[in-house]
């Protein structure tokens, strides 16, 4: 009778523990929810505050909105970084736990000094990336980012064009969100900021034996 009740006791536990799960409520994103459609972050550039190499590695801990510009760039970064800037500002003290990563597509104009100068009219959080034009290439293309550099050539001026989607990872490197509204005249500052408390208040630091096996 024993067995016969710790079998009806187990089962029991199961079913709550079945009808906890399924009554836990699902997170509503503002933004657009990518989790599992993209590959984590990877990359290997120069990071234009320190000037040392860096890979994604370096950003663990940490939330990264990837975002890919040139300090050229008339008006599409500045406004992005700007309300993204704003953004971080309502996060109050968990902005330190957010980086932005701002890649240029334009590194053969773009040096580490001018990157570092522009991240810094914009927020401390702002980190300018510069890579070789493989390394760029790499990148945009695991993200699948469109970007083109025209070189000068009769009457055309010299042409940029660039994506100007924000990536959004979590903590472990896993692409989390897309934002697209950061260069418009009415970006979605309050959603994007509720969206990253989320992701900030949801972490959960891996335990020993997963950091192990990060590094297998």
């Amino acid at each position: 009778m024993r067995i016969v009740r710790r079998d009806i006791l187990g089962a029991a536990a199961a079913t709550c523990v079945v009808a906890v799960a399924a009554c836990k409520p699902q997170t509503t994103w503002n933004e657009q929810d990518v989790s599992g459609a993209l590959p984590p972050l990877q990359f290997s550039m120069t990071d234009a505050v320190t000037g040392e190499p860096v890979t994604e590695a370096d950003f663990r801990g940490r939330i990264v909105l990837l975002y890919f510009g040139y300090t050229y760039c008339p008006d599409f970064c500045p406004t992005t970084l700007t309300n993204l800037s704003n953004v971080l500002q309502r996060l109050g003290a968990g902005a330190d736990q957010v980086r932005v990563l701002f890649v240029t597509v334009d590194p053969n104009r773009d040096t580490l000094t001018q990157l570092k100068s522009y991240g810094a009219l914009f927020a401390p959080q702002v980190v300018g990336l510069r890579g070789t034009p493989d390394e760029l290439a790499a990148l945009a293309r695991r993200y699948r980012v469109a970007y083109s550099v025209t070189p000068p050539h009769g009457d055309v001026p010299y042409t940029v064009t660039h994506s100007s989607i924000v990536y959004v990872f979590d903590q472990d490197g896993d692409a989390r969100l897309l934002v697209d509204s950061m260069d418009t005249a009415k970006p979605d500052v309050a959603g994007t900021a509720k969206d990253l408390r989320t992701l900030i208040a949801d972490y959960r630091p891996p335990g020993l034996f997963e950091r192990i096996m990060r590094m297998v």
